[in-house]
């Protein structure tokens, strides 16, 4: 494996993890989202 590869691959690897934290938070801010929604109908 030379190094282009491996740069390549942590690249992807980045990527892949960022899109997760970007998906994580926006799942986060749609819960706290909906919590606020359900406490103003009670």
């Amino acid at each position: 494996m030379n190094m282009e590869n491996i740069a390549q691959a942590l690249g992807m690897m980045g990527q892949g993890m960022l899109g997760i934290f970007v998906v994580l938070g926006i799942i986060a801010l749609l819960v706290a989202v909906m919590q606020k929604i359900d406490n103003r109908k009670k």
